[in-house]
Parts: structure tokens; C-alpha cells; sequence
């Protein structure tokens, strides 16, 4: 090989000297993407990331999923953010050993792998856990320091573990190429300065929400507007201008009105599920995933999910790499396109409503687990029901709609309700999920059929996306 390539190069001088019109630009360019590191051979079985089995990842997703219930300031958006470019570089540091897999270098304007970084040998759980160190340190915002440093510990663990009897030439050429992995991913990501900005100031004061009837508003600065702007944040498959939306059911406060009948169900649900005590309770809690250090983000509940379900159906590394990859980028897309909407319609949330004009006395039931029950944000399209709808398109593409499934996300909490809950159908889960915020108090009901509604339309989007090679 290293022949050939000497041959290459003399034959790449000789053109130069022919054709001396070519500028130094164009043979740098050209040399980056000829003078790649030898190829993956598909015949050598120790090469392929299919032989590898699921036990690193579920480690260090376990380890995101505990550390981003403590990132701070974070949820939602920057969170579903966050997932996606944590495994949009899982997924390509190991895509070179995935050979009926596609790399998004050439997908993604901006973002570039250059493949002369990788050495002609690499392990992959060492590059894999080296990246997933880096990312999660970079990602996830604002974890007490002494919780964060277990993202060390652990790299530190399993290199330790993965590293016996391989050569220290190997093991630090697997840890260039994670890295090196994770720095283009990181760099890609702050070269979206909408996002950057934002995140450093998730409740701008710039923003005043627009004044009008039925319009959502905030009643004191802990209830400020959160993530006004994020339409503007980058997407990876489905921007918000190619998204639709359906206009909100009319604001009004007749009580023969359907807005009207949507606010009564909402107070119903929420002063039942509270009085009785009963699976409505046990279903809103079970969902609600909004309280910082208490739960998981919302996007990081799917990924939760996402982390049984390889489980379940017993993937193999090249099948989690991809499934992780598109739920990453369809829960971001999801967030983006849901808070668009969210401040384009500006629908109030049912609390201010119902304590104006049904009963002044009226508390959510999210309300003796936070210490401001009312979501900083509008309520039309719901958030939840969109990320809930958006993973089950993703699930249901991987594995089909029908399936046997136990969520045991927050089994063992005593906290809130937390017991396992079991489906049918991966409709069956969003639905539910989407509905929870009914009787948890924080939506109508129009709001949870309408984020449903655009969740599955971007998970069709990100569903058509090709990441396998086409066959021959």
C-alpha cells in the first residue's frame, strides 16, 4: 500500500507539472480526500463494528441520561440540541468501520471529516469511548462539578478494560481519532452562532411576547419567555419553513365554545387525577420529565427509551449507531420546529385561563414538584407530544409499530410516580405520553394533538434519510 501510494504521489507531481494552472488549494484538497488511511477490510471480522457489542454505549448513555437530569438551564432545546451532536459524533467515529453505512460529512454543509487523521489501525470501543468522553463534557451544561467528573472516571475505567494486550501505538491512535472526531463535531456545532448565543441566554430580556386575547404571557421573570428564537437554530434533515402547522382552535372565553370545553377538560383531569389518586396521576407524573435535577429532559426520556429498546431487540453496534444518529437529529429538528410555532401562535397555557375564569384557587399538578408550575413558554403546539411522537416515527421505522415494551425509565423513584408502564404499539406510548400533559395540568388538549400531529411529519422526514448504502 505505502508503494502505492508513492507511485500516487509522483504521479500527482508530474500533473502539476503538466497542468501548472492547478493552484495549491486544489492539490491540498485533492490530496485530503485521495491519500485516505487504508481501508476497512470487510473481510477482517476484528475490523467491522457490527462484531461489537452494545455494552460500551449503553454505558455511557446511562451515564448522559443521569447527568443531563442535573444540566441546568438546558431543557428542552438545548438538550434535544445536545443529543444531536453527541451522536452525530458516536456515529462518526465508527462509521469508517460500519461498511454498509454512509458517513453525514458530505450531508452537513460546514461540517467535514478528513479521513488522513485516522491511522490505518483502530480500535473502535477505545476511539467510541474516548469521543463519548469529550462530547458529554462539552455538551452537557452546567452538571455540578462533582457529578461531571465521573465522565472521567469512567472513560478512565473502560480504557483500562478495552486497552489490555493491545500496543500503546494502537490504543493512542484510537484516542486520536475519537478525539479528533469529537473536536470537528464540536467545532461544527459552534459554528452555529444562533444556537451558541441562545443557550448562554435562554430567557432573553430582548424578548417581550406580543399582547392580544387568549395571548400566553409570563407573570413574573421566572416565567420569562424560553428560547424565543430557537427557530433560527440549525437543523439536520427539516428546517421549519419545510414543516406545517394548523391553526389553534379561536380563543374564547363563551362557555358553550369548543376553546372553552378544552379549558374545562383541563381543569377536570388535572383536580381528578389529584383527588383520587389514580393512573391519570400515575400517567402525568410518569411523563412529565420537567423538573431539573429531579428527572430527565423530555429528549433525553426517548434516549431512555431508545437505550431499553436495543436492548430488547437485541441491535448490534451498527444498527444502535444508526438508530441513535436519527433520533439525535429528529428530536433537535422536533425542538426547532416546535418552538416556532409555539411563539408564532403564542396559545396561553390552561393555568391563567382557568384561574381567571373557572377557579382562582386552581394549582397543577406539576406543581408540588417545581417551584414555577408554568412552563416559561407557549402552549400550542405541546413540546412533549411533539418529541414523544417524533421517537415513536423513529422507533416504529426500526422495529415496526407493534411491539411488547416496558418503559422502566424511573423505576425504583419514589419521588413521583414513577412504576413501569407497558405498550402495545409505539403509537400507543406517544399518545399516552403526548395526552399526560392533560392531566398533569399544563396543556389542552388541542395543544397534544397538534404537537403529535408534527411529530410524526418530521419523523417521516428524518426516516427517509439514507444512511445505509444502496445496494448494488
Amino acid at each position: 500500500m505505502r508503494s502505492t501510494k508513492n507511485k500516487f504521489l509522483f504521479l500527482l507531481l508530474i500533473i502539476g507539472l503538466i497542468f501548472p494552472s492547478c493552484t495549491k488549494d486544489d492539490a491540498l484538497t485533492d490530496l485530503d480526500n485521495q491519500l485516505v488511511s487504508d481501508p476497512i477490510d470487510a473481510s477482517d471480522n476484528e475490523a467491522l463494528v457490527v462484531n461489537i457489542d452494545n455494552n460500551l454505549i449503553q454505558q455511557w448513555t446511562s451515564l448522559l441520561l443521569d447527568l443531563e437530569r442535573y444540566a441546568a438551564g438546558m431543557r428542552p432545546n438545548a438538550s434535544a440540541r445536545a443529543l444531536a451532536y453527541i451522536h452525530l459524533a458516536t456515529y462518526e467515529t465508527v462509521v469508517p468501520g460500519m461498511p454498509d453505512y454512509i458517513s453525514n460529512d458530505d450531508r452537513l454543509q460546514g461540517f467535514r471529516i478528513r479521513n488522513n487523521e485516522r491511522a490505518s489501525s483502530v480500535n473502535w470501543e477505545i476511539a467510541l469511548n474516548a469521543c463519548y468522553a469529550q462530547v458529554l463534557d462539552h455538551f452537557l451544561l452546567n452538571v455540578p462539578n462533582g457529578r461531571k467528573s465521573q465522565i472521567e472516571t469512567l472513560k478512565n475505567q473502560l480504557e483500562i478494560s478495552l486497552s489490555s494486550n493491545l500496543s500503546d501505538q494502537l490504543v493512542d491512535d484510537s484516542n486520536d481519532w475519537g478525539n479528533y472526531v469529537a473536536n470537528q463535531v464540536i467545532e461544527y456545532s459552534e459554528s452555529d452562532n444562533e444556537a451558541e448565543a441562545q443557550i448562554l441566554e435562554p430567557q432573553p430580556l430582548s424578548y417581550e411576547p406580543p399582547t392580544g386575547a387568549g395571548f400566553w404571557t409570563y407573570s413574573a421573570d421566572p416565567e420569562r419567555a424560553l428560547f424565543p428564537y430557537w427557530e433560527s437554530v440549525r437543523t439536520f434533515v427539516i428546517s421549519p419553513k419545510e414543516t406545517t402547522t394548523i391553526d389553534p382552535i379561536a380563543y374564547s372565553e363563551n362557555p358553550n365554545s369548543p376553546y372553552f370545553a378544552e379549558m374545562m377538560e383541563a381543569y377536570t383531569e388535572n383536580n381528578s387525577a389529584k383527588t383520587n389518586n389514580d393512573e391519570q396521576l400515575w400517567i402525568a407524573e410518569f411523563w412529565s420529565d420537567d423538573v431539573e435535577g429531579l428527572m430527565m429532559s423530555p429528549p433525553s426520556r426517548q434516549f431512555s427509551i431508545a437505550n431499553q429498546l436495543i436492548e430488547q431487540y437485541d441491535l448490534n453496534m451498527e444498527e444502535t449507531m444508526a438508530l441513535f444518529v436519527k433520533l439525535g437529529f429528529a428530536l433537535n429538528d422536533a425542538a426547532v420546529s416546535t418552538w416556532k410555532y409555539k411563539y408564532e401562535h403564542m396559545v396561553m397555557r390552561p393555568s391563567v385561563f382557568i384561574q381567571d375564569l373557572i377557579d382562582p384557587s386552581y394549582q397543577t399538578n406539576l406543581f408540588r414538584l417545581v417551584f414555577w408550575p408554568n412552563p416559561g413558554f407557549p402552549g400550542y403546539p405541546s413540546g412533549h407530544s411533539c418529541f414523544a411522537s417524533v421517537a415513536a416515527g423513529v422507533f416504529k421505522d426500526a422495529f415496526g409499530n407493534s411491539t411488547n415494551f416496558t418503559d422502566r425509565t424511573h423505576e425504583g423513584r419514589a419521588e413521583f410516580r414513577g412504576e413501569p408502564r407497558s405498550y402495545t404499539s409505539f403509537d400507543e406510548m406517544a399518545e399516552e405520553n403526548g395526552y399526560s400533559r392533560i392531566p398533569l395540568g399544563v396543556h389542552i388538549r388541542m395543544d397534544c394533538t397538534e404537537g403529535l400531529r408534527l411529530g410524526y411529519e418530521i419523523s417521516d422526514a428524518v426516516n427517509s434519510l439514507a444512511l445505509r448504502k444502496e445496494a448494488n
